[in-house]
């Protein structure tokens, strides 16, 4: 079975619209080629007593979390907080990041900028000579900065550790069927492979197709079988071609 995964965007640049969000579709790409499925993502405010609330559903019901944005120096970076307050541990600085800060910033450090060596208590902070400022873990939620190449940077860096050795297998129909002429078709194909995730994607100014159909899932053999049945049922003159 695929481990889960859930995402939290914190921000109130993000909701505001300031901001577009990237990280969430580089987040949900780099999870699917590792064979996890993102399951669901939550976008709140800059607010402790928020975090606190979504992260605990979130981490109670996905096997990882993954949180983006707030870890910054100023008022409103307030991610670390919320998050030590999900678990209910204080707060604590880390001297291994603080030193880390004195060595980067020199004479120009301030305590906005000690901030940032926070962590909750028990919690790991990872680094690496590929993402050398660390990522703070606690048990099954990892927290990474908004900044979209720092995110991509850490995220990069953590696939080794997240990575169990599986993968998604893809298989691609495309049809010059309309969505609600192979709805039930595609149901049926559902039904029969619980274990194949298909989905469908119209395609308004395509030359040469109208629906495409995917089946992801871990086992290639159930993907394949999926994907035969989708041929094998469409009317011969609605199929376009296929891709694996």
């Amino acid at each position: 079975m695929s481990r889960t995964a859930a995402a939290l965007v914190i921000g109130n640049e993000i909701l505001s619209g300031k901001i577009a969000d990237t990280n969430t579709a580089f987040l949900a790409r780099g999870l699917f080629e590792l064979g996890i499925e993102l399951r669901r993502v939550v976008v709140c405010g800059d607010e402790v007593d928020t975090i606190c609330s979504e992260l605990n559903a979130l981490r109670s019901s996905h096997d990882l979390v993954f949180t983006s944005g707030g870890v910054g120096p100023t008022h409103d970076d307030v991610t670390i907080e919320g998050v030590a307050a999900a678990f209910g541990r204080p707060i604590v600085r880390s001297e291994a990041v603080e030193s880390v800060i004195r060595h980067y910033y020199g004479d120009r450090a301030t305590e906005a900028h000690f901030r940032m060596a926070n962590m909750p208590e028990g919690a790991e902070m990872l680094r690496s000579a590929e993402a050398p400022w660390p990522t703070v873990v606690i048990e099954n939620v990892y927290v990474l900065p908004g900044v979209p190449e720092i995110f991509e940077l850490k995220f990069t860096d953590l696939r080794k550790r997240i990575d169990h050795g599986h993968e998604f297998h893809s298989q691609a129909v495309y049809t010059k069927s309309g969505e609600g002429e192979v709805a039930s078709l595609l149901e049926e194909i559902a039904q029969a492979f619980p274990s194949v995730m298909v989905g469908s994607y119209v395609k308004w100014q395509a030359e040469d197709y109208r629906t495409k159909v995917t089946f992801d899932g871990n086992d290639p053999e159930q993907v394949a079988k999926a994907a035969d049945m989708l041929v094998e049922k469409l009317d011969p003159a609605l199929f376009v071609r296929r891709e694996q």
